[in-house]
């Protein structure tokens, strides 16, 4: 047993770090009713990397996270300037065009690119369970960071999220601070992705969210029913990976998919007339 969490501590910490920041910027993903903004900017962040490693640059070097993080700060600026109700048009749809045209770029680069097919499996499964300790610690201070800013600034990240017009109404630039709120996020975004791959970091932003927002309004208890489910997602999976040797990031997100269904279910028969 000792041996088991000898080798699942550092993937565990790491996925520690990632429920945090991730599960707190769910909640204002669901709120703007931008489901698919994260992975989005995940697929973006995995354009990037993949441009970077076409260029000759290795995987998870200092220049292959610059080119993700370049390509997401372009999809932060495109997302932040086209929220507005006057095109008539749904920013959703404009956020699932752009992950569908960066899709079909990213294949393109990777047939352009020597194994290029694998480093493909390698951004959308990731290797959480190979992850080390120094990886760990930047992932923990880039993620400190964006936490840090967005709660000194909390008042105004939530009054975008919740109410847009009323924060319009009271003065709010609400451009200048929906880029902030993507650039911060595209930033956690790129070192999420760069070790747990884009379908752990969808997963990872929104099943915890949903739990959360259907059990609670107030923010604080949301925050913490995000980091349970999260959390005990990353451990069940994490033990699974190790136990039947299943990939590590396949394996969290089947778990958080089983914990949202028993969710439901449990729901469901709560709300049974008696």
């Amino acid at each position: 047993m000792l041996e088991v969490l000898q080798f699942l501590a550092a993937p565990f910490a790491a996925c520690a770090v990632l429920v945090a920041i991730l599960g707190y910027l769910g909640l204002h993903v669901l709120e703007r009713e931008i489901i698919f903004v994260d992975l989005a900017l995940a697929q973006i962040a995995a354009f990037g990397a993949l441009v970077g490693f076409l260029f000759g640059h290795e995987p998870h070097s200092v220049a292959s996270l610059g080119y993700a993080l370049a390509s997401t700060a372009a999809g932060a600026a495109i997302f932040s300037f086209t929220r507005t109700k006057e095109s008539g048009v749904p920013q959703e749809a404009l956020i699932g065009i752009t992950y569908v045209v960066t899709s079909a770029a990213t294949i393109i680069v990777a047939d352009l690119a020597p194994e290029g097919a694998e480093h493909i499996k390698d951004l959308l499964a990731g290797s959480i369970v190979w992850v080390t300790w120094r990886s760990v610690a930047r992932i923990l201070v880039v993620c400190a960071a964006v936490g840090l800013f967005h709660y000194l600034f909390r008042r105004r990240f939530l009054a975008i999220s919740e109410s847009p017009e009323k924060a319009r109404a009271a003065g709010v630039g609400l451009k200048r601070w929906d880029f902030l709120f993507y650039i911060s996020f595209g930033l956690v975004i790129t070192v999420a992705v760069e070790v747990a791959g884009v379908l752990m970091v969808f997963a990872y932003l929104v099943a915890p969210a949903i739990v959360a927002l259907a059990s609670s309004s107030r923010w604080r208890v949301r925050l913490l029913i995000a980091w349970v489910v999260g959390g005990a997602a990353s451990a069940i999976g994490l033990l699974a990976s190790y136990r039947w040797d299943y990939p590590s990031g396949p394996a969290i997100v089947c778990a958080l998919g089983l914990l949202l269904l028993a969710f439901g279910a449990w729901r469901g028969f709560a709300r049974r007339p008696r």
